[in-house]
């Protein structure tokens, strides 16, 4: 969940078929992968990136990625790195983001991380 017109990274931009608007606009890693991920899911019929929410009380923010599945479902994914996601601001934004989907009836809301890193020989896990 980003500020509109957010600048403070780089953008990434790809074309990408299931892709709404045709070009994939990606801030950071985990919403590049993601994106990949959606691309080759064939659950999901098309996506958006950097979805605004519109009338949210804490301003202008954008969910990360908004999917039609193939049963006409939506499903909304926040895109988080694992070291803000204990952060007081980054669980308002969630839980806002949330709430604006939910009163909106999509059910299949959820965040991404990356994964985590393994050490002392354990194995990654998500």
């Amino acid at each position: 969940m980003k500020p509109k017109g957010y600048k403070r990274t780089r953008c990434e931009k790809r074309s990408m078929s299931k892709c709404a608007d045709g070009v994939a606009r990606t801030y950071n890693a985990i919403e590049s992968k993601y994106a990949e991920k959606l691309e080759a899911d064939s659950d999901v019929k098309e996506f958006r990136c950097q979805v605004l929410l519109d009338g949210l009380e804490l301003g202008e923010y954008c969910s990360d990625f908004v999917a039609v599945k193939t049963d006409g479902d939506l499903m909304v994914r926040e895109c988080v790195f694992r070291k803000h996601l204990t952060k007081p601001m980054t669980a308002k934004m969630l839980d806002a983001s949330r709430n604006y989907w939910r009163r909106r009836g999509v059910a299949d809301w959820g965040i991404v991380v990356e994964k985590k890193e393994a050490s002392d020989g354990e194995e990654p896990t998500d």
